[in-house]
């Protein structure tokens, strides 16, 4: 039956309310479109498949124009696979997706992302993937270092470093009752930094680079990493394109690691951050993410 709402505004934004990035874009979107600002939190959405209504604190987003997606819950975990088929229904009646469902869903899942820049000859560090402690052991003691890195994360939680030793096969043998699956990386030497390169519909918009501190293994700002400008060479941002352009996003931002074997891709993330490409770059990508959108939907 239909349930009677209140007016949806024409662009939306799905995220995490208090989160820094999504009440960010559900401000620029709300000004892009000179309309209501909505910030929706998939948890709380009731889709009805017979009338094809999906219900939120009174709205039917069903009758937005256009949702921006910008996270899909807190924590990376394979239950978003199903928002994302929520999500998936809605724009099947018509809502314009940023980026489509279908896109995010093969990033979700670490392996998904991994295959899809493997089968189209994207360079990546060697990589193992099993859930054999046999062959995850042979792996590590192959690669004489690498990283164990779990299929659903985000900003390198749950990745361990692992080495040859004795105790490794134990270790491992707990990681798969946590984790079920091996993905192993091996580790390559990252000098001090590495960039995000940055993609807006398509079309390359700008890099920064995120710089470690000394002793830290990786980059991110959790471990104290700072964000800083850098202008590659054209081939880095050719190959990054190539890389995001796998996949069909409309805001993505690419880990490129610049190797003495020349670079690597980590990967392409499926919704792109905001704050590296302020600090780093000046540049408000919230805004022009919102502005593009707005043009998309003819507002």
């Amino acid at each position: 039956m239909h349930t009677h709402t209140q007016k949806a505004p024409a662009l939306a934004v799905v995220g995490v309310s208090g989160g820094w990035s999504s009440e960010l874009l559900a401000d620029k979107v709300a000004q892009a479109c000179n309309g209501p600002r909505l910030l929706i939190e998939l948890d709380r959405v009731s889709l009805d498949l017979a009338t094809g209504q999906a219900l939120y604190e009174g709205y039917d987003i069903s009758q937005c124009q256009g949702l921006l997606l910008k996270k899909l819950g807190a924590e990376y975990s394979p239950g978003l696979l199903d928002r994302l088929e929520m999500l998936r229904f809605i724009e099947g009646r018509g809502v314009k997706m940023f980026s489509s469902p279908r896109a995010i869903m093969g990033l979700i899942d670490r392996l998904s992302c991994t295959t899809t820049l493997a089968l189209g000859g994207i360079p990546m560090p060697p990589t193992t993937v099993t859930e054999d402690v046999d062959a995850a052991c042979a792996a590590v003691e192959g690669y004489g270092e690498a990283i164990l890195k779990p299929l659903f994360s985000t900003k390198a939680r749950g990745m361990c470093l692992m080495r040859p030793g004795p105790g490794l096969r134990q270790h491992l043998v707990e990681y798969q009752r946590a984790q079920g699956f091996f993905y192993i990386q091996k580790t390559i030497p990252l000098g001090d930094r590495d960039l995000g390169v940055v993609f807006l519909g398509g079309e390359y918009l700008t890099t920064y680079a995120r710089c470690k501190q000394p002793g830290a293994w990786n980059t991110t700002t959790a471990s104290g990493g700072k964000y800083a400008p850098f202008d590659p060479p054209q081939d880095i941002i050719d190959l990054a394109h190539r890389a995001q352009s796998l996949f069909g996003l409309d805001f993505t931002c690419v880990d490129v690691a610049l190797t003495e074997d020349g670079p690597f891709i980590f990967e392409v993330s499926a919704f792109g951050g905001f704050r590296g490409i302020l600090e780093a770059r000046g540049l408000d990508a919230a805004a022009l993410y919102a502005e593009f959108a707005a043009r998309r939907i003819g507002k």
